[in-house]
């Protein structure tokens, strides 16, 4: 691991918007991260409403993938 980034607010949402925040602001070289996967997470209608499992995160990586 070479970073974790943890965020904090008073709802949700505003969790959620600082962790966008964070993540586009996130610099890390010479490495290849998931900080893109984490954003495309984030935007997802289930993810953002609180709908979601290790199952939906498994289903939803398989369609990304089938995606191409």
């Amino acid at each position: 691991m070479i970073a974790k980034l943890i965020v904090y607010g008073r709802t949700r949402e505003s969790c959620m918007m600082r962790m966008r925040r964070a993540l586009e602001e996130m610099v890390i070289d010479g490495v290849k991260t998931n900080i893109p996967l984490h954003q495309d997470l984030l935007a997802q209608s289930d993810v953002i409403d609180g709908n979601y499992s290790i199952k939906w995160l498994e289903d939803w990586l398989a369609s990304e993938a089938a995606k191409g």
